[in-house]
């Protein structure tokens, strides 16, 4: 199951936050590693955005709220489709082949 995610942290102020946020990189890259995570972005200013490729829902909560617990934040979570199966659906839709 693909899903975007868009973090934005609670606004206090960066030095407050800083060793948090160092903490955070580590904690993502075993994500990368274990294949859950296939993207993570810094967005200008604050926050980060993500792909993550989980089993289930179960997993996504779960490293959200590890998140949450590094770097407090707001979470917006899309649920995405791969392109190929957004072709394949589109071509059954239309009677064709993809």
């Amino acid at each position: 199951m693909l899903f975007l995610v868009i973090s934005t942290p609670r606004p206090e102020p960066p030095s407050e936050v800083a060793a948090a946020r160092q903490a955070f990189w580590p904690w993502i890259a075993r994500h990368q590693a274990a294949g859950l995570c296939c993207h993570i972005y810094a967005r200008v200013g604050r926050g980060a955005i993500a792909i993550f490729d989980v089993p289930d829902n179960d997993t996504l909560h779960r490293i959200l709220s590890e998140w949450s617990e590094i770097v407090p934040a707001q979470f917006e979570t899309y649920p995405l489709v791969d392109g190929a199966a957004a072709q394949g659906l589109l071509a059954a839709q239309r009677g064709t082949s993809a």
